[in-house]
């Protein structure tokens, strides 16, 4: 397992935007993530249509976002690092200060 934390810079709104970002994506057809679980405020659940396993974002207090990233296997945990890790630099590389992974 792997978390990955997101500082934001100037305490934007990452979380929200993440998930705004990939249901706009999934909406048009296209996209690798796609939202699993029920829908709760500040925490949510992502597969990838590729990877096996899954990345669970939560938003902490001062916008900081955490994202739990687990797979059975190396290989796909890999992937799913390399993809998030994407989505985020891709579409919020201008609101991110810092992005921090711990090795579980």
């Amino acid at each position: 397992m792997k978390t990955v934390e997101i500082m934001p810079r100037n305490k934007s709104a990452i979380y929200s935007g993440l998930v705004k970002k990939e249901a706009a994506i999934r909406k048009n057809g296209r996209g690798t993530f796609v939202r699993k679980g029920p829908m709760r405020g500040g925490a949510a659940t992502w597969t990838h249509k590729k990877f096996k396993g899954s990345v669970n974002l939560k938003h902490e207090a001062a916008e900081l976002v955490r994202a739990k990233i687990r797979s059975g296997s190396a290989e796909d945990e890999l992937g799913l690092l390399r993809s998030f890790l994407g989505f985020v630099d891709r579409y919020f590389n201008d609101q991110v200060a810092t992005i921090t992974i711990h090795y579980d």
